[in-house]
């Protein structure tokens, strides 16, 4: 599998990002992520910055180890790893600002435009899940 967890360095990995106000996002993130989940964060594969270890089961049975919350600094957004269903997600969306979502994943394309509470409340209902 190619996203699993690695020892590559977290801070090696975000002071490799070139754009500096995307860097400060990713670091911020993983400051964030960090002091909701208790855990420093971990590499998984070349570019997510993950925290926390779950089983992940798929249909056919086959079960990993995938990360809690994650988050990966992209070209044009930060991409933030939540899960695809947790308490209040959709109340915690409408009001965090302007972003985009995926299956499980919100797109934040500059931090300083979302609201930071809001943001807290929603990683932190993620990693609760």
């Amino acid at each position: 599998m190619k996203t699993a967890r690695t020892d590559a360095s977290v801070d090696e990995f975000l002071g490799a990002v070139s754009d500096e106000r995307r860097r400060g996002d990713a670091i911020a993130v993983r400051d964030l992520m960090a002091r909701v989940t208790g855990d420093p964060g971990a590499m998984w594969g070349p570019g997510i910055v993950g925290f926390g270890a779950v089983p992940l089961r798929y249909a056919t049975g086959r079960e990993v180890d995938w990360f809690v919350i994650g988050f990966s600094p992209r070209k044009t957004s930060t991409t933030l790893y939540l899960g695809e269903d947790f308490p209040d997600k959709d109340a915690l969306l409408a009001r965090l600002g302007p972003h985009t979502v995926g299956k499980s994943c919100v797109y934040v394309k500059r931090l300083d435009a979302v609201d930071a509470a809001v943001l807290e409340e929603l990683v932190t209902a993620a990693a609760r899940r």
